[in-house]
């Protein structure tokens, strides 16, 4: 008789683990945080409560595990095709062609097609809602997704200082803001689309106040 093959654990981890990743985020998705809870992610994901426990604190534990992941997946299909990050930044950072608003345009496009995914939008409004009130989560939420994303367009208008295209006298971290800052709020209030156009509007406008004075 032919050797019966061992299964093998860590590729039943592995389905568990994604497993339990998509359920927390359709929940999260469907019923909001609040009313997400382990036993409704265990029973979503065909898991026991113990597995989850096994490898997560908390609910806010997987929740936040289940969106970097989210991420992550997001930045290998942007990269494949255009050579973009969790949220728009080009892996491994936001790229230097000498041109930057044509550099920063290509960035914030991007983002806007994130931010208007479906798979991605309707857990970062959960997640970034739930970060508000609940404080702990939200420094989280900022110190594992959202200050790596920021530090490159730091990088980015660093080098373009170096470059003299911005004001040495310009904060790159607050300059940053009227970039992300647009964006966000468009995002958050729904109150007009979310387009490339308004994108490319938005480096314009900051480029030609960060551009040095004559």
């Amino acid at each position: 008789m032919a050797p019966t093959k061992a299964p093998d654990s860590s590729r039943r981890s592995d389905r568990s683990r994604r497993a339990i990743h998509d359920a927390a985020l359709a929940l999260v998705t469907e019923v909001g945080y609040r009313r997400t809870t382990i036993e409704g992610i265990a029973a979503r994901a065909g898991v026991g409560k113990q597995t989850i426990y096994r490898w997560w604190p908390s609910k806010a534990a997987v929740l936040m595990d289940a969106f970097l992941d989210l991420a992550g997946r997001a930045a290998e299909n942007a990269g494949a095709g255009s050579g973009s990050g969790g949220t728009g930044e080009p892996a491994p950072g936001i790229p230097d062609t000498g041109d930057l608003a044509a550099d920063l345009k290509l960035v914030l496009r991007a983002t806007v097609d994130e931010m208007n995914d479906p798979a991605l939008e309707a857990p970062t409004r959960a997640l970034t809602a739930e970060g508000i009130v609940d404080a702990k989560l939200g420094a989280e939420f900022v110190h594992k997704l959202l200050d790596p994303q920021l530090a490159l367009y730091v990088t980015r208008l660093r080098a373009a200082q170096e470059a003299g295209d911005v004001r040495a006298d310009v904060d790159p971290r607050i300059a940053l803001e009227l970039l992300i800052g647009p964006l966000m709020h468009r995002w958050l209030l729904r109150t007009l689309p979310l387009t490339h156009a308004y994108a490319d509007e938005i480096v314009d406008y900051a480029v030609g106040g960060l551009a040095p004075r004559a």
